[in-house]
């Protein structure tokens, strides 16, 4: 089919607040060697995203400079060894940037089948949360059947598909959240025991609810405070992933206590990782998971949607902290 040479996208003018997105044209990318070209219909908000916006969180090499870190569209074009798909296939990818936009190009191996039923909207809030959290609770964490689990920020898009994914095999789901509605929520997705950290210590009801045993594995992305406060909670032979720092990447640890109990610290960023782990993730993902989301036994959460234009009204929101779940852009 005929592509337009020019295509719809936001920009970061400079590092900033929100205002710094501005809708802009741009020339449409071509696919490269092992790549697929998109048509966006929906692309995700997240995280990562307002550090990009604001300064603190580059591309990796390489990749484009517009932020979006997930899609869900149409291939409108592929490049050379763009393995398994066809034009006209509707796919959500895993990017490394550029999602913000009407078109993206995407690695082959990073795409995947929009699952049973589901919405391009709920599929462009897959990738990131899904990638991260597979990887960061099942590989690096070994979460098992009959082990205890604990999630900071239940209600965030990562909390909301942790919950769910720990609760469907078989962990006892622990989590945190700031309200009582949203700590509600959380146990509607599966947690067994949901803490509002703005008036209990976690730390002293993990310790009640476990019998004083802890907690096997800790996804935290707050950092700070939290990391001597997840070493305290966690159990014998526990591990802690650690995935972001909201509250800092500096903490004063004794580690004397991680030694007494042989725990395990961990931790991983997803964006720099090569294409070929990434691609390896996703066909874990297809085999274990994608099947749930066809099924609707797990689905992603959407809190709200804008248009790609208004995104800087969706950076506020998820800066405010007041959504559950994920935040998406539609073109």
């Amino acid at each position: 089919m005929s592509l337009p040479a020019e295509m719809r996208a936001i920009e970061i003018k400079q590092p900033g607040g929100p205002e710094v997105l501005v809708p802009a044209k741009r020339k449409a990318p071509q696919p490269a060697k092992g790549e697929v070209l998109i048509r966006v219909a929906a692309a995700g908000v997240n995280r990562p995203d307002i550090l990009q916006r604001q300064g603190g969180y580059a591309p990796p090499p390489g990749a484009s400079d517009l932020p979006g870190l997930e899609v869900a569209g149409e291939i409108v074009a592929l490049g050379p060894e763009a393995a398994r798909w066809k034009v006209g296939d509707k796919v959500t990818a895993l990017v490394a940037g550029g999602g913000y936009a009407e078109f993206c190009a995407a690695p082959a191996a990073q795409c995947l089948p929009i699952p049973g039923k589901l919405e391009m909207v709920e599929a462009a809030a897959l990738p990131e949360t899904f990638f991260t959290v597979w990887t960061n609770v099942f590989d690096r964490g070994r979460l098992k059947a009959g082990e205890s689990f604990l999630v900071h920020g239940g209600s965030s898009g990562i909390g909301t598909t942790a919950i769910q994914l720990a609760s469907h095999f078989g962990a006892r789901v622990f989590t945190t959240a700031g309200s009582a509605n949203k700590c509600s929520k959380c146990k509607d997705l599966g947690a067994s025991v949901a803490i509002d950290y703005k008036t209990e210590d976690f730390v002293a009801v993990i310790d009640q609810e476990t019998g004083g045993k802890g907690i096997d594995v800790i996804l935290d992305m707050v950092g700070g405070d939290y990391i001597g406060r997840n070493l305290k909670s966690l159990a014998v032979e526990g591990r802690l992933v650690q995935i972001a720092f909201l509250k800092g990447a500096k903490a004063e640890v004794n580690f004397a206590g991680v030694m007494m109990k042989r725990q395990t610290i961990t931790g991983s960023t997803l964006r720099p990782r090569s294409v070929a782990e990434k691609g390896a993730i996703a066909k874990a993902l297809e085999e274990k998971v994608w099947p749930l989301l066809a099924s609707g036994k797990i689905r992603p959460l959407i809190h709200a949607t804008f248009p790609l234009e208004q995104a800087a009204e969706a950076h506020r929101l998820m800066e405010s902290s007041a959504h559950v779940g994920k935040i998406v852009l539609t073109l």
